[in-house]
């Protein structure tokens, strides 16, 4: 699956090419930026060649350097709003190809929403905490960088445990297809989803296909459907 809306994974061996990741990183607070820079240090896949302390600092370093992925804080001067999110629309359009890993200390679904209306590809949401955790960060630029998409399980976990409003178009799923779109919503493959639920891949493929069908998504290539399921998803336990 190329494009995905998925939670943080676990270890992910490094990019196979010669070339390092080349990454941007962006916050206002100095003792941050430091950390997150020391941690993707670790990785000799991984090179920090700008950081920035604010959205103009950012968008110039992008400009300058044409990183691969930009990880950035959510929060940052000018407003320290949603700097983070508008840095990451506008680079859709100014440098596609940039990939975005937005840093948030809010396991806020709005934001991990916000951040993918405009597409998962290239496109990742993650609770600071994770600069603590080396492994999880890294496999999350690297995933970013391949064109993949990270939500923050801990989102995630959030979003599994509201309740849907009348009228959801996931009503009609069943209660096993409910189960499957979770963990593709998580970003397993279907060998994952197959071994969360101990289920066979075939039984898993069929599953799928129903949802999809009760979604209206047959229409849509495979890789665009389970993007369109997850954001249904996740948008119907906001």
């Amino acid at each position: 699956m190329t494009s995905s809306v998925t939670a943080a994974p676990g270890t992910i061996p490094p990019v196979t090419t010669a070339a390092r990741v080349r990454i941007v990183v962006a916050d206002d607070a100095l003792l941050v930026r430091e950390g997150v820079q020391r941690v993707l240090g670790l990785y000799d896949d991984l090179e920090v060649v700008a950081v920035a302390g604010d959205l103009d600092g950012l968008l110039a370093a992008v400009d300058e350097h044409r990183p691969d992925v930009v990880v950035t804080d959510i929060r940052m001067p000018p407003t320290s709003s949603d700097e983070g999110i508008r840095a990451a629309t506008r680079l859709r359009q100014t440098a596609p190809e940039t990939g975005v890993v937005v840093l948030s200390q809010y396991a806020a679904p709005a934001y991990a929403l916000e951040l993918l209306s405009g597409g998962s590809q290239r496109r990742a949401y993650l609770l600071k905490e994770r600069v603590s955790e080396p492994d999880q960060l890294a496999a999350a630029v690297r995933e970013v960088a391949r064109g993949g998409s990270v939500v923050d399980p801990r989102v995630v976990e959030v979003l599994v445990a509201g309740t849907r409003p009348p009228g959801d178009p996931l009503a009609a799923l069943t209660k096993r297809e409910l189960e499957v779109l979770e963990q593709i919503a998580q970003g397993k493959s279907n060998a994952g989803v197959a071994a969360a639920l101990v289920l066979t891949e075939r039984a898993v493929e069929k599953h799928i296909n129903a949802l999809f069908a009760k979604l209206g998504l047959t229409a849509e290539p495979d890789v665009h459907r389970r993007v369109s399921a997850v954001l249904l998803y996740l948008a119907s336990l906001r």
